[in-house]
């Protein structure tokens, strides 16, 4: 089971060093550390920037924070079970 708080805090880590607000996943790719293979894991999840970006939706883009994208992102997995 992947815990919700430990994958918020990796995927804050990795996502706020982009310029804020992004208005499209691209924005993402040159804050992340490993770029689109930044692999996110806790527990029996394990997944990449760039698995994240196909098993999401578009997104509600622009964010303006990363807490705010980090936030869809997991309610979109959590809708899709997989978290």
């Amino acid at each position: 089971m992947a815990d919700e708080a430990e994958l918020r805090e990796q995927m804050i880590e990795a996502f706020e060093g982009a310029d804020y607000p992004i208005s499209s996943p691209m924005d993402l790719v040159p804050a992340l550390p490993n770029g689109p293979s930044t692999s996110f894991e806790s527990g029996d999840f394990s997944m990449t920037a760039m698995e994240l970006n196909t098993k999401l939706g578009g997104g509600d883009f622009p964010y303006d924070s990363p807490e705010a994208f980090v936030d869809d992102v997991l309610e979109q997995l959590k809708d899709q079970d997989l978290i």
